[in-house]
């Protein structure tokens, strides 16, 4: 064999030991990485662009670069002449023509062989759809996020700053806004779609240093490229691989889901649970094995998935994936309504909540109509989402419950207007509940009445004097009226304690004596 070295140096250290290099692991087989990077303007896109050129040798492509170079390289061609007709003319390139341009552009051999990064594309939701269609997926998306005032910071400090170009820009203050304008009001429709198709966006912080910002890029890049390695070498191999990071659309996923569909046959097969993993669209616990996906719950079931696949999948898997009518399938509250006069099962009660609390009395919980299933043409509602996640896990272990005889009061409803008046007053007011807590403090004794209507008396006055209702001058004259009810109402302990010979009686005893006498 014949090898080559980058240096001198690194020859003769070759030479010197080679069977030591001979040894080594081969390198994983180089993967193309296409990354896409947008933002607003003056957010350091080609900044980030230029450096993945420079430090890792990928093409930095542009729309404008991908434009030039069609018209450059291929000035005859039929695309070459449309672009040449629409901007002798003035006029801007349609997204169709130049999604045509990039596409030949990507055929680059350094596309194929190193990677891509495209600068500042795509920016509507249109030019997303004609990548789509032309099959231009990048890797990764990078959205450098930064808001209007750091923009036009930014271009006041390049406007100051000596490196410029010899020619003029467009960059006044006018076009900024405008730019930055457009990109705000397709950029939120565009983020939502890859993240729905692809799981591909990636969302950095512009805000910090141009070396953060390159650093956390190259992170992720390396973390997608070394999926991408592993991916291509363990399919190689025959082995199961992760499906992370490799753009996959939820069509692509439905059309190729093996024997479990969404459910995940490592629970299915060690715990006898049907975990759906659809509740997620995300792919990060998902694998391929022999041609067909598959998702995990937890990156502990990937792991083992992946270590001993042939283990989980037919014809080696212990436990089947029920049929479609058998499994349990969740209802809204809508639904459950539709289903009438379909009832539910345990008169209502939360099946889970009654097994787990070993069947006792205490446990017989009424289940809410917001958390229901069915199951065997059968309805069951549950106490709390809790409970129903672990009932569409084992549905067996709860379907087949019996309630006892004795079963809790129906509790019904009651209209507040159905209530009695001091109930009524009592639950729509603290004004009764406050007018009672004081008299059963100050246990009032109004002289020559009994203790009942002493207690009426006290209650209607306090309730006159502190109604939030009623003016000011009509409070003001009850609570006056209440607080000489109270001190008639001192009368009795006061007399009682003062009374003595004719001798020893305190001063004001024969004026309050008197008062007491006259309330008869």
């Amino acid at each position: 064999y014949i090898y080559f070295f980058s240096s001198k140096k690194n020859k003769e250290t070759f030479m010197k030991n080679p069977i030591k290099y001979i040894r080594q692991p081969k390198p994983k087989s180089a993967a193309p990485v296409k990354i896409a990077i947008v933002g607003p303007p003056k957010s350091g896109k080609t900044t980030v662009a230029k450096k993945f050129a420079s430090a890792y040798g990928l093409l930095h492509l542009s729309m404008g670069d991908a434009l030039r170079l069609v018209l450059n390289n291929q000035p005859e061609s039929e695309l070459a002449l449309a672009l040449k007709s629409h901007l002798h003319k003035g006029l801007t390139v349609p997204d169709e023509l130049a999604v045509q341009a990039l596409d030949v552009a990507l055929m680059n051999h350094v596309c194929n062989t190193t990677g891509v990064v495209i600068d500042g594309y795509p920016v509507t939701r249109k030019q997303v759809n004609l990548l789509e269609s032309a099959r231009i997926i990048p890797v990764k998306i990078f959205e450098l996020e930064m808001d209007a005032k750091e923009v036009f910071r930014r271009a006041l400090l390049d406007e100051e700053s000596t490196d410029r170009p010899p020619y003029p820009e467009h960059n006044s203050s006018q076009i900024l806004a405008i730019k930055n304008s457009c990109y705000k009001q397709h950029i939120a429709e565009i983020r939502t779609y890859y993240k729905k198709e692809h799981q591909n966006w990636c969302v950095i912080d512009a805000f910090r240093s141009k070396w953060w910002v390159w650093n956390k890029v190259l992170q992720e890049v390396q973390v997608a490229v070394k999926e991408i390695q592993t991916y291509l070498e363990r399919i190689r191999e025959g082995k199961a691989a992760s499906i992370a990071d490799l753009c996959i659309t939820p069509k692509e996923l439905q059309h190729w889901l093996g024997e479990f569909g969404q459910y995940c046959p490592v629970s299915l097969a060690e715990k006898g649970e049907l975990v759906d993993c659809s509740v997620t669209s995300s792919l990060q616990f998902a694998a391929e094995f022999r041609g067909h996906y598959y998702k995990m719950a937890s990156q502990e079931e990937l792991d083992k998935f992946l270590s001993r696949p042939e283990v989980y999948v037919p014809p080696l898997a212990p436990r089947p994936l029920p049929a479609p009518d058998l499994l349990p399938k969740r209802l809204t509250a809508a639904e459950v309504k539709a289903l009438f006069p379909a009832s539910a099962e345990m008169q209502g009660y939360c099946p889970v909540t009654y097994l787990d609390g070993k069947q006792r009395y205490e446990a017989l919980v009424p289940g809410n109509m917001e958390y229901s299933a069915k199951y065997r043409d059968k309805i069951y509602l549950f106490e709390s989402e809790e409970k129903l996640l672990k009932f569409m896990r084992l549905p067996e272990k709860y379907c087949n419950l019996k309630l006892p005889r004795k079963l809790p009061p129906i509790k019904e409803p009651i209209l507040l207007t159905a209530l009695p008046l001091a109930g009524y007053v009592e639950q729509a007011t603290t004004s009764l509940i406050k007018a009672l807590s004081e008299v059963g403090c100050l246990k009032p004794k109004f002289p020559f009445l009994s203790v009942k209507k002493t207690a009426l008396l006290f209650v209607a006055c306090h309730l006159k004097a502190y109604n939030p209702r009623s003016p000011a001058p009509v409070r003001q004259a009850y609570r006056k009226r209440l607080e000489r009810f109270v001190e008639r109402c001192q009368l009795l302990p006061y007399l009682g304690a003062a009374m003595a010979g004719p001798h020893l009686r305190p001063l004001g005893f024969e004026s309050s004596l008197r008062d007491f006498l006259a309330l008869r």
